[in-house]
């Protein structure tokens, strides 16, 4: 069983159907948007809201599948409270993008994809963050950090892990 497989046996979530139902009022029939509601709120595309949303706009489950799974921004697996993410585009790289990973997934012990168990921190890699000039580049919590080297990115993991335990 993957780290992925056991995040979502692990997830306990109570689906809140109102917001649902607001989202769709809000956007009528756009699903992008309402998926995007969903994932900012849950952080993560629970199959129970989408199985919901395909009764609600009236439309076949696997096109709301489809369109979860053909955009990179969506997530089926529940995502941490801390989303980090790693550039791997040529410039970062060249410039030592895997040594982020690399020290990334020793500090936090989980690889890229994947959630720490107590549900705090993702890791993920991209191609590019489009910031190319200063990379390498780390995007925590939709905050851009250039120019990491493994001591800056070891302390911005602790900063955060000190944060938690407040």
């Amino acid at each position: 069983m993957t780290q992925s497989e056991k995040n979502l046996e692990d997830v306990n979530i109570i689906i809140d159907e109102t917001f649902l139902d607001k989202s769709i009022e809000k956007h009528g029939n756009f699903l992008i948007p309402i998926l995007q509601d969903i994932q900012e709120k849950y952080r993560y595309l629970p199959e129970e809201c989408l199985i919901i949303i395909a009764e609600r706009l009236q439309i076949p489950l696997i096109e709301v599948y489809g369109v979860a799974t053909f955009y990179q921004s969506f997530s089926l697996i529940p995502k941490g409270e801390h989303i980090i993410t790693v550039c791997l585009g040529t410039a970062c790289y060249i410039r030592g993008g895997t040594n982020m990973v690399d020290v990334l997934t020793k500090e936090l012990n989980i690889k890229p994809g994947e959630t720490t168990k107590d549900k705090k921190f993702s890791l993920e890699t991209v191609n590019c963050l489009g910031c190319c000039a200063i990379g390498p580049m780390v995007l925590i919590d939709d905050e851009y950090y250039g120019e990491m080297t493994p001591p800056k990115v070891i302390k911005l993991i602790k900063t955060l892990k000190m944060e938690k335990n407040e």
